[in-house]
């Protein structure tokens, strides 16, 4: 049976550079079945739980936790605002771990993390690779890809940099699901 891969770019940003570096990493692994998500399909009013309590589990939230369930490895690209998550993912993440604190359901994971400056979602991915584990996620290895315009080619979807592609190529090769 073919393996499945969910991968997205935790951000809602229709032009994501990091569903492009999580799309782009998918596609490296062999034999494998591939479906990214794009999180405006999961656009959901701000948790809080009064809303919760007055309408319920937000279909999406389930729809959204499903789809993580259905992988056999999840690669999450995470795009940092302000040190953190951006609030799109963020939402997500608060209505789906109402569904099970363990949100991510004991899944091997890949983080990765770019963005247009030099140090490439760092923070962010810091904060994911220490959080993520209490909610589920088995986490397999991280990477960060600075500066996103001059070491990808959003034409050709590819690390342009030799290194950097390199060591991706290295950490795919050694996750093991």
């Amino acid at each position: 049976m073919t393996k499945k891969i969910i991968a997205f770019g935790a951000s809602s940003s229709k032009t994501s550079i990091n569903k492009q570096l999580a799309t782009y990493t998918a596609n490296l692994f062999e034999n494998v079945s591939v479906e990214v998500l794009d999180l405006n399909d999961y656009e959901m009013p701000i948790f809080s739980v009064d809303k919760e309590k007055e309408n319920g589990m937000h279909p999406l939230a389930k729809e959204f936790y499903t789809k993580i369930g259905s992988a056999d490895l999840l690669i999450i690209s995470l795009a940092e605002h302000n040190g953190n998550y951006s609030s799109a993912f963020k939402n997500i993440l608060d209505w789906t771990s109402r569904i099970n604190a363990k949100t991510f359901q004991e899944k091997p994971v890949l983080l990765l993390a770019t963005s247009p400056g030099a140090r490439g979602g760092s923070s962010v991915l810091e904060i994911a690779n220490q959080r993520f584990p209490f909610q589920g996620a088995v986490v397999k290895g991280s990477f960060s890809l600075p500066s996103f315009n001059d070491n990808f080619d959003s034409t050709k979807a590819e690390i342009t940099n030799l290194e950097y592609k390199q060591k991706l190529n290295n950490l795919v090769a050694q996750i093991d699901f």
